[in-house]
């Protein structure tokens, strides 16, 4: 990154952290929950700052730098919120685990498990109600499967793994 050429902005930058820095990484370790990505995510905003091209525009530099380390906050938990809500269909460990049926033991009888299933199962879009059903009822072939409903083998992948994250989050919450 280039530095600033104001040296007014470098020094206007030096102040706000001086000044906010510790309140920014609180208010960031709220939003975040860890202290090592808040402390990443206000040396991002302090460099964002600094990449600002005409400083003098902004009416209120603490808000505007606050603001910035809002929004990468919530850039951050999104990022987070999807590493945990999908699988890599391209990751080999994944087609082992969609080969079979995860287990949802603990106290549930089978009947009941198999109740359960169906009704998480029901919440899935039609599309991947029907991949799945395909998949593990009729024991078909990714190929054979995206060929009848139209899709690519790689669709193929990702219904299971949809339907599989879904399952396993949803059926955790009945143990």
């Amino acid at each position: 990154m280039a530095e600033p050429k104001d040296p007014k902005q470098k020094a206007l930058v030096a102040r706000l952290f001086a000044a906010h820095g510790a309140a920014l990484r609180r208010r960031l370790y709220r939003l975040t929950g860890s202290a090592s990505e808040a402390a990443e995510l206000a040396q991002e905003a302090h460099l964002r700052m600094l990449q600002v091209t005409n400083i003098d525009a902004i009416r209120n530099p603490e808000s505007y730098l606050f603001t910035i380390a809002v929004n990468l906050a919530h850039e951050y938990a999104e990022r987070k919120r999807r590493a945990q809500s999908t699988l890599d269909v391209n990751d080999p460990t994944v087609e082992a685990e969609l080969a079979e049926l995860p287990s949802f033991g603990g106290q549930l009888d089978a009947a009941e498990r198999m109740r359960r299933l169906r009704e998480v199962l029901s919440e899935l879009p039609a599309k991947c109600q029907l991949v799945v059903a395909l998949y593990y009822r009729e024991e078909l072939k990714y190929a054979e499967i995206a060929q009848r409903v139209g899709i690519s083998t790689h669709m193929v992948k990702k219904y299971l793994s949809q339907a599989l994250v879904h399952c396993r989050r949803r059926m955790a919450r009945w143990r």
